[in-house]
């Protein structure tokens, strides 16, 4: 089996990058009066924060001129839904469906990847506001028999972080082509399968030292979910995010291979340049870390109700924006750049918290500033395999966002 996701990569630009870390706010000092007789302490003013960057207005034929551009990267539709307070739109581009021409709607679902980790990351905060769990809780307790004993502890906020240091998978294709993708689109994996393919050799590091972006800390974070609640995690999303919110458009298919309901087709070209529906594929090996489906719509929602607090306490949620410490490195040298279910990016010094997801056939981008003046939603198709400009209309829409368009 292969994954369905190719490579994860912060999206990255020319007005893009990922940030060095979290901005770190500490009280301010407190100052003691000198002694003197009934002298009352006296404390100093709090510092106030610092004012948050100024945001352009929208351009709609910007924006739109944007999404159209289906070339760069090569792709078959997009749809893009700005929210916040900052101002609202929404447009697409190109097709649902190449072979009726039915244009994109705000009511297409489409496969949202590693977006699903927000969910997760969600629903186990949730829990342990319930004391149900513990961030700090090994995961060898809460899922014995999954992970050797040769490894040093990992605990579940290294699977929420990225920091648990788990080995690379062993033993499953990965594809360079469309028409190897084809070929294993339907091979299936249960969870314990998978999990095992990435428990063979050391640990890359030790856990809580570094940051390694992994799907397979998801894997075992839904897992984690299962045991809790005694049903399958998408129970709980559902139960405890999806009715809640209103998300009458997402779904978790669990077994199923095809998407319920109206939704954009996903296509890859073929090596005689045919566009081929990859549509349909069993999400077995990304169940937990990017199986779940959606809508622009429900997505935006999704946000706005997170960052404003409605779905966790104030304690909990502030660790979804929280980076770990500077000394906490990426593989390539860089600074750790995500937290616990989000991550961060910068772009033209205003920070963005969210997450960017693909499947084959399908690529997006769910971001907003912590203050939620300005949110987007970007869901469009590639058709290649891979390739590093697969980012770059994330890239273009978050600069004219964020910087405006160029001068």
């Amino acid at each position: 089996m292969v994954t369905t996701h190719m490579s994860r990569r912060a999206f990255a630009g020319v007005a893009l990058t990922g940030t060095a870390a979290a901005t770190a706010g500490s009280a301010a000092s407190v100052l003691s009066a000198p002694p003197a007789a009934a002298a009352p302490a006296r404390t100093a003013p709090p510092a106030r924060p610092a004012p948050a960057p100024p945001l352009p207005g929208l351009d709609p034929a910007a924006l739109q001129a944007a999404i159209d551009d289906l070339e760069h990267p090569p792709s078959t539709a997009a749809q893009l839904r700005v929210g916040g307070t900052a101002g609202r739109w929404y447009g697409t581009s190109g097709v649902a469906d190449i072979h009726s021409g039915r244009p994109v709607s705000a009511y297409h679902k489409v496969r949202i990847g590693s977006v699903t980790k927000v969910f997760v990351a969600t629903v186990l905060l949730q829990l342990v506001a319930e004391g149900r769990v513990s961030l700090d809780a090994p995961v060898r307790r809460l899922l014995p028999g999954l992970l050797p004993a040769r490894f040093a502890p990992i605990t579940l906020a290294h699977l929420l972080t990225h920091t648990s240091g788990l080995p690379d998978h062993v033993g499953i294709p990965e594809p360079q082509t469309a028409e190897e993708v084809f070929r294993h689109r339907f091979d299936h994996w249960t969870p314990r399968e998978w999990v095992a393919t990435a428990t063979h050799g050391p640990l890359k590091f030790a856990p809580g030292s570094g940051q390694e972006y992994r799907g397979i800390n998801y894997v075992l974070a839904a897992m984690v979910v299962d045991r809790l609640t005694g049903r399958p995690y998408g129970h709980a999303v559902a139960t405890r995010i999806l009715r809640p919110l209103d998300l009458t458009r997402t779904d978790i298919p669990g077994d199923a291979r095809h998407i319920r309901g109206r939704h954009v087709h996903g296509y890859l070209t073929t090596a005689d340049g045919t566009l081929r529906d990859i549509t349909a594929y069993d999400q077995s090996s990304a169940r937990g870390e990017g199986d779940m489906i959606s809508t622009a719509d429900d997505l935006d929602r999704l946000l706005a109700a997170l960052f404003a607090g409605e779905l966790l306490p104030p304690e909990l949620l502030r660790l979804m924006f929280t980076l770990p410490p500077d000394d906490v490195r990426m593989p390539d040298g860089s600074p750790a750049r995500y937290s616990t279910g989000l991550q961060q990016a910068v772009v033209a010094g205003v920070p963005l918290w969210g997450k960017t997801g693909e499947t084959y056939g399908y690529k997006n981008a769910a971001f907003s500033t912590r203050d939620g003046r300005r949110r987007f939603v970007l869901a469009y198709h590639p058709t290649t395999v891979g390739g590093g400009d697969q980012s770059e209309l994330v890239a273009r829409v978050a600069a004219l966002l964020v910087a405006g368009p160029a001068s």
